[in-house]
C-alpha cells in the first residue's frame, strides 16, 4: 500500500510545568485547561484552519495548511494566556510552549500524522521557553518576510532523538512584544484577523420607505449565503454582521469587534421596477478601499447584481476558486419574481423568532411556493417555520408541527440538494424524531456545503450532544461561536449541557451564569444550574436556583423534559435528576 506523504505545518504545545499544577490541585487545574480549550484555543485554532491530530492530557498537535496560519493562531493562544494569567499568582498560572515546523509527514487512514515533521515540531515545543513559540528554520522561512516580532535566533540546536541539529528561532511574544503578521500597524497580533476573512453588514435602505427593510437585508443576507459557501473565505454570520444595523460605526471598528480583515457596506434604493445598489469593499485594519461600485438594473435583474458583487469581492481578494466553488456560486434563482420578493419578507420575519411573526413568514413563504412551486429555498424555510411551532409548543400539535417540517424540508433537499438550508431544516426534524445519526449526516452535509455555516455547527454540536458525543458537541459550538460572535445566548446553555455530561460541573456553572446575565427568565438553565451545584455538593446554592425555577415557571417539569428531548440513550437525561436529588429537592 502507497504511503500518503505530505507537507504540513505541524504546531506541538503543552503546558509548562503541569505535573506541579496537577498534583497542587488536580481537579481545579484540568477545570481551568477544559476551560482554555473551549473559549479560547480551540476557537482559535478554528478561526486559523487548524485540524487538531491528536490532544494529550495537557497538549495538542494541530496541522495547518501555512505556517503564516500556524504562526498566527500560536501568537494569538500566548497573548490570550497573557491575560488570562493577569492577576493569578505566578505559581498558578498555566503557561504554554508551543513548536511550529514545517516538514514532511504520512498521513494515516484514520487521519492521524506521523513522521519526522511531528516529532521536530514536539521537540521544538520542549525548548521553547514558557510562554513562547519556536520555529524551525524552515518553517521561520516562510513567514519571515512577513513577521514583525521579536525573534530571537537560537542558533543550530541538536534537538531530543532528532539525528541533525536543527536552526531554532524563538519569538517572544505577550504584553511586551505585541506585534502582527502581514501588517506594518501596531496592532496587537492578538487581534490580527485572518487576511481572507469578511463581514457583509446590512445594506442601507435609501428607498425613502422603512417597508423596504427587507429588500435591502435581502440582498446583505444572499451576498452572505454566496459568499459562505467558499471553504478559503472566513465570513462572519448574518445574526453578527446585523448587530450594527443602522448604527453610525467605522469599519475598523466592526472589523476589530468581528474579527475580521475586510468588510462590505452598501446601500440600495428600490423605486418601482428599478433598483440602485451600491457596495464597496473595505480594509478594516487600513481603511482603504479595494473595491466600489453602482449597479443600475431592472428588478428582474436583481441575482446578476449579487452574482457580480461577489465576483468582484472573489477577484478583490484574489481568491483561486475550484470548479466546485464556482458551480456553489451559481445556485438555483426563483423564476417568478414575486416569489423571491414573498421570500425575502418571508426570511425576515422567520428571523425574528416570535409567534406572530412566525405565523407571517409562514404565509408569506406558503405564497412564493405557490407562485413558484420548485422554489427550494423558500420551502426550506417553510420547513423552518413548523419547526420552531414544535420547539415552543406553539401549535396545537407539536408533533404534527415536526411532521409538517419534516415533509417540507425533505421537498427542499429533494429540489436542491446543495441547499445547506434546506439540509438543516432536514437535520433538526431528524433530531427531534430521535434519528440521530440521520440528523448528524444532513448537519454536516450542510457544513460542506456551507463551512461558514454557523447555525450548521450548532445544529451539529446539538445533534453529537444528544447522541452522548459531547467532546465532539464542544468542538462543533466553539466554531459555531467563531462564526457568529453574537452568538443567541441558547448556545451557553448547550455548551453547559455537553459539560454537564462530561461531568465538567465547574464548567457548566460557567457557562450557566453567563446566559443568565443575557437571559433572566429562562427556567432549564436555571434548573441545569441548582443539578450542577448539587453534584458539587453546594446544597444551598442548588436549592436557590431551583426556587429561582419555580419563580420563573411555577409548571416546569422534569418529567416532560425527560419525555421530549431527544436522548438517543434515555439514561444520560438522569445525571441531571440525580444532582437535584443530591440537593434533596426531588425524590
Amino acid at each position: 500500500m502507497s504511503e500518503n506523504r505530505k507537507l504540513a505545518a505541524i504546531l506541538a504545545a503543552d503546558v509548562v510545568g503541569y505535573s506541579r499544577l496537577a498534583s497542587a490541585d488536580e481537579e481545579r487545574t484540568l477545570a481551568r485547561l477544559r476551560t482554555l480549550r473551549s473559549d479560547l484555543i480551540d476557537p482559535i485554532i478554528a478561526v486559523h484552519n487548524g485540524r487538531v491530530i491528536k490532544r494529550t492530557g495537557d497538549g495538542a498537535l494541530v496541522e495547518f495548511r501555512s505556517v503564516v496560519d500556524a504562526v498566527r493562531c500560536a501568537v494569538e493562544i500566548q497573548n490570550g494566556m497573557v491575560e488570562r494569567n493577569a492577576g493569578v499568582r505566578q505559581d498558578r498560572r498555566i503557561e504554554f510552549r508551543i513548536g511550529i515546523h514545517l516538514g514532511d509527514v504520512v498521513e494515516e487512514s484514520d487521519g492521524d500524522l506521523m513522521g519526522d515533521g511531528v516529532n521536530i515540531a514536539s521537540r521544538l515545543e520542549g525548548v521553547a521557553a514558557p510562554g513562547a513559540i519556536c520555529l524551525s528554520e524552515d518553517a521561520y522561512r516562510q513567514v519571515k518576510a512577513r513577521l514583525d516580532l521579536s525573534v530571537s535566533d537560537l542558533g543550530s540546536t541538536q534537538l531530543k532523538n532528532i539525528a541533525e541539529p536543527i536552526r531554532v528561532y524563538s519569538l517572544q511574544v505577550g504584553a511586551k512584544a505585541a506585534a502582527t503578521l502581514e501588517t506594518a500597524t501596531s496592532r496587537p497580533a492578538a487581534a490580527a484577523p485572518p487576511k481572507l476573512s469578511i463581514a457583509v453588514l446590512p445594506f442601507a435602505n435609501m428607498s425613502g420607505d422603512a417597508e423596504q427593510d427587507y429588500f435591502a437585508d435581502g440582498i446583505s443576507e444572499d451576498i452572505i449565503t454566496a459568499l459562505s459557501k467558499l471553504s478559503q473565505l472566513f465570513v462572519i454570520a448574518r445574526n453578527s454582521s446585523f448587530t450594527f444595523k443602522g448604527q453610525n460605526v467605522h469599519v475598523q471598528e466592526v472589523g476589530a469587534k468581528l474579527g475580521v480583515r475586510h468588510v462590505l457596506e452598501g446601500s440600495v434604493r428600490k423605486s418601482g421596477n428599478r433598483v440602485r445598489i451600491t457596495a464597496q469593499l473595505i480594509d478594516a485594519i487600513s481603511g482603504g478601499h479595494l473595491w466600489a461600485e453602482r449597479f443600475d438594473r431592472d428588478l428582474t435583474d436583481i441575482f446578476a447584481v449579487q452574482d457580480d458583487v461577489t465576483q468582484q469581492i472573489v477577484g478583490a481578494l484574489a481568491l483561486n476558486l475550484t470548479d466546485g466553488d464556482r458551480q456553489r456560486l451559481a445556485p438555483e434563482r426563483p423564476r417568478n419574481a414575486e416569489a423571491y420578493d414573498c421570500f425575502l419578507r418571508g426570511r425576515e420575519l422567520w428571523h425574528r423568532l416570535t409567534k406572530e411573526t412566525n405565523v407571517a413568514a409562514r404565509d408569506l413563504l406558503q405564497r412564493a411556493i405557490e407562485l413558484d412551486p420548485n422554489f427550494a429555498a423558500a420551502h426550506a424555510f417553510l420547513a423552518l417555520t413548523h419547526g420552531l411551532d414544535y420547539l415552543n409548543r406553539w401549535s396545537a400539535s407539536p408533533p404534527e408541527s415536526m411532521a409538517q417540517a419534516e415533509e417540507v424540508a425533505t421537498r427542499a433537499v429533494t429540489l436542491d440538494d446543495s441547499d445547506p438550508w434546506a439540509h438543516w431544516a432536514l437535520a433538526m426534524a431528524k433530531l427531534y424524531t430521535r434519528r440521530h445519526d440521520g440528523a448528524i449526516d444532513e448537519a454536516e452535509r450542510a457544513i460542506v456545503l456551507n463551512p461558514n455555516f454557523a447555525e450548521g455547527h450548532f445544529s451539529l454540536g446539538e445533534a453529537l450532544y444528544y447522541s452522548g458525543r459531547s467532546e465532539e458537541a464542544l468542538e462543533s459550538f466553539a466554531r459555531g461561536q467563531t462564526l457568529n460572535p453574537y452568538f443567541p445566548d441558547v448556545l451557553l446553555h448547550f455548551q453547559a449541557l455537553a459539560s454537564f455530561q462530561l461531568r465538567r460541573y465547574e464548567e457548566a456553572i460557567d457557562l450557566l451564569l453567563q446566559r443568565l446575565a443575557r437571559n433572566a427568565v429562562t427556567d432549564v438553565s436555571r434548573a441545569l444550574l441548582a443539578a450542577s451545584y448539587g453534584h458539587l455538593g453546594r446544597l444551598e446554592e442548588a436549592r436557590a436556583a431551583w426556587q429561582e425555577v419555580l419563580r420563573v415557571n411555577p409548571d416546569f417539569s422534569l418529567e416532560y423534559r425527560r419525555k421530549v428531548l431527544p436522548y438517543k440513550n434515555p439514561a444520560d437525561f438522569e445525571p441531571m435528576v440525580d444532582g437535584l436529588r443530591k440537593a434533596g429537592i426531588v425524590q
